[in-house]
């Protein structure tokens, strides 16, 4: 028990500076003026330089950040606010390119008026490398799911299978547009034959990826559409007057042939 209470006693007597600079997480505190004050060890240890070399220096000129001498310098927003501040934000620490995360919160005197602010960062390499694998997998998932296939010369083929949303629509415009610059394409053939169902949203999005092929002089057929589906585009009122379907994928196939004054005759004919 004494052990216990002298190991206590032992803690109550260090300063809150010495709490902070035992931390791995990198503190610092500016003046109202954005001096800084007081940096923690692991701040230190990051820049590289010694503390007489840094206080009663401005923090932009420290840290160098996307933020620093901005308008989204959320310590600046902190100061005018009183309030905590956040925001990711990258700057050059150690010769690379470092992803972070900061906190800015406001220091405040016995009389509650603020008098500068403290702020500490969170590294985000790795959790920005995840996030890369992630947006990476996402685009070639969405690039597996709608593949445009040049079936023809002159013909390309986009089948679509599964849940069609606002970000696979665009994804969708994007790789059919590109697609027909790419081969100089003059028909289109979209096949919904996988898309179960059909609400407003959907289709609307056929109807501004046909109209986008239309202005890039490239004819989109519509195929696939199943008799649930028909009925549903009916019963939403949707006016599809002006957009070329077919039943099938085949006489989608034979429509354009027509449009590129094509003929498929018989080898023996």
């Amino acid at each position: 028990m004494k052990k216990i209470t002298e190991n206590f006693q032992e803690a109550t007597t260090m300063t809150k500076m010495q709490i902070l600079d035992q931390i791995p997480t990198p503190v610092m505190a500016v003046d109202k003026e954005l001096r800084i004050i007081y940096m923690n060890h692991a701040f230190q240890k990051i820049s590289n330089k010694k503390w007489k070399e840094i206080v009663g220096k401005k923090c932009c000129e420290f840290l160098k950040s996307l933020h620093c001498n901005t308008d989204e310098c959320r310590m600046k927003r902190t100061l005018e606010s009183g309030k905590m501040c956040s925001s990711r934000n990258e700057a050059i620490i150690g010769g690379v390119n470092t992803p972070f995360e900061y906190f800015a919160v406001p220091l405040k005197n016995e009389n509650n008026v603020v008098i500068g602010g403290l702020e500490f960062i969170v590294d985000m390499t790795e959790r920005a490398q995840y996030e890369e694998r992630v947006r990476e997998q996402n685009r070639t998932i969405r690039e597996m799911a709608t593949p445009t296939i040049k079936l023809w010369d002159g013909v390309l083929v986009l089948p679509v299978v599964g849940i069609v949303d606002s970000m696979r629509a665009q994804h969708m415009m994007d790789t059919m547009l590109n697609k027909i610059i790419e081969t100089y394409s003059k028909v289109i053939i979209m096949d919904i034959h996988g898309v179960a169902a059909v609400d407003t949203a959907v289709a609307n999005h056929m109807i501004k990826i046909t109209k986008a092929t239309k202005l890039m002089g490239c004819e989109c057929i519509l195929s696939g559409i199943s008799p649930a589906v028909a009925q549903t585009i009916i019963q939403l009122g949707i006016e599809m007057d002006n957009i070329n379907t077919k039943s099938t994928l085949s006489d989608a196939l034979a429509e354009a042939f027509t449009i590129l004054n094509l003929e498929v005759k018989k080898k023996n004919e």
